[in-house]
């Protein structure tokens, strides 16, 4: 499941939808994760990019589960996966 995926990639991810677009146009992203339950108008810009960049994309259940993968106290709604 992506939440270990980012847990073991702890020190090459990058969190939230700003950071995660602009790593995604430096050409600096594997793959995104964007959780189910975060606003759809905040995460669709994402998954826009990533499907015209073709990068891998996950959909995980929960922002708050996401955020604790990360490592931060609270949730999550991007996550991008650093080459």
């Amino acid at each position: 499941m992506s939440y270990e995926k980012v847990a073991q990639a702890k020190s090459e991810i990058v969190i939230g939808t700003k950071q995660t677009l602009k790593a995604m146009k430096n050409g600096e992203v594997n793959e995104v994760i964007t959780a189910d339950d975060a606003d759809q108008s905040m995460t669709a810009k994402v998954v826009q990019l990533a499907e015209r960049l073709n990068i891998p994309h996950t959909k995980v259940p929960s922002m708050e589960e996401l955020g604790q993968a990360c490592g931060i106290d609270v949730g999550a709604a991007t996550v991008a996966i650093k080459q």
